[in-house]
């Protein structure tokens, strides 16, 4: 648990600092990382290298985040290098977070020096979290934003996603690895989501909108949709807090790799789980309601990782497309290869993603009706009712 982080706010939950352990010491994934070893080999000075000159952006920042959660002295400085230089804007924004998620007076005073950077997302995120550090609520620029009437989803959020996923490395329940992945390097593995809510039905439902690229031998993404619903408190007007659960039908592939059969498939029923809060803008209306802006919050989950598969391997073959699937606990076979805890955080917000100036409400590419099936032409009408993944029987996967 990072204290830094906490204790820049005004009030501190005091459940962070003091009181009943069994509200803190509780936590399974605070128990792991006490105890787990790095599965990431790499040294320090592989990581800073690898963080400003690998070719692969999403290996740049799968260096920056192992670097920053080791919690380096330097790490606030490396990320701040990054964010100045890097040619990839994701990089730099998710940067812009592992700043906050190290916190203290360093991180605001770095994300400061970006409030006027040309680049209107990276100077709204450093904008939003500096807030976030100071009072707990987050902050946001005066652009004007756009709804697109007459697609499926009121709004499509991009996520950002960051996990440690926690490993029992045998059966004696004694020995535990961690890999934090960050968040472009979840999104090539699981897929990268898109929250997508209604106006008339946020408060009971949503859909993960996922897609995996370069995974489908034809070129096409590989569709992914989860359909969550729960409860949403809405005792304040500008935002909800909710805790929402999705149970799916899935084909678990036994070799740990999405769409490849050579290990067995079984049918299984995979949960997850998802909670925070969602802050609206009375800027943005739509059908004469507040808007989401901003979303952030926590996710926790099972799943299944080939140890023999990946092991030796190095992080460029392990980061690939579909390289990791999302298991269960409640099936007989399923059940024994589940060796994965899967816990992270997320945020996302509204951009402007043409470049025009004015906010996007709607208009990210998403492959779901509204109740979480596969719609490639995005009309509202499922190609297939009932069908929610990527029929693998029926796509070639690369090698």
């Amino acid at each position: 648990m990072n204290f830094a982080y906490r204790t820049t706010l005004s009030n501190v939950d005091p459940r962070f600092v003091a009181g009943d352990p069994a509200a803190w010491a509780s936590d399974f994934g605070y128990a792991l990382d006490r105890v787990a070893i790095r599965l990431d080999n790499r040294s320090n000075d592989e990581l800073r290298d690898q963080a400003l000159n690998h070719p692969d952006p999403a290996m740049r920042e799968q260096a920056l985040f192992e670097y920053a959660d080791r919690d380096h002295g330097d790490a606030i400085e490396l990320l701040a290098e990054a964010i100045r230089n890097d040619r990839d804007r994701q990089v730099r924004w998710d940067a812009l977070w592992a700043v906050e998620k190290l916190g203290g007076p360093e991180a605001v005073a770095t994300l400061q020096t970006f409030l006027k950077d040309s680049d209107p997302e990276i100077a709204e995120w450093s904008k939003l979290f500096i807030s976030e550090l100071q009072t707990g609520d987050p902050a946001f620029d005066g652009r004007a934003g756009r709804f697109t009437p007459g697609r499926t989803f009121d709004e499509t959020i991009f996520l950002l996603i960051h996990c440690d996923l926690y490993v029992r490395l045998d059966d004696s329940n004694q020995h535990w690895g961690k890999i934090s992945l960050a968040p472009q390097g979840l999104a090539r593995i699981y897929g990268q989501a898109h929250a997508c809510p209604n106006v008339a039905t946020r408060e009971k439902q949503l859909v993960i909108a996922k897609t995996i690229e370069g995974l489908h031998a034809d070129g096409s993404p590989h569709v992914d949709n989860y359909l969550f619903r729960g409860f949403t408190d809405r005792t304040r007007r500008d935002r909800g807090n909710f805790f929402f659960e999705s149970l799916v039908p899935r084909p678990f592939f036994k070799s740990g790799r999405a769409d490849d059969p050579s290990a067995g498939v079984r049918e299984a029923n995979i949960g997850f789980a998802r909670y925070g809060t969602w802050h609206l803008e009375p800027q943005f209306k739509v059908h004469d309601e507040w808007a989401i802006r901003y979303v952030r919050g926590r996710f926790q989950g099972w799943g299944h990782v080939n140890l023999a598969r990946i092991a030796g391997q190095p992080l460029e073959q392990i980061l690939t497309p579909g390289n990791g699937v999302l298991s269960t606990l409640h099936d007989p076979e399923v059940g024994p290869m589940t060796n994965a805890f899967i816990l992270g955080t997320f945020k996302g917000k509204l951009n402007d993603w043409d470049g025009d100036g004015v906010i996007d409400l709607n208009s990210r590419d998403v492959y779901s009706t509204v109740d979480g099936e596969i719609d490639t032409d995005q009309d509202g009408i499922p190609d297939q009712p009932g069908l929610t993944c990527c029929d693998w029987t029926t796509q070639q996967r690369l090698p």
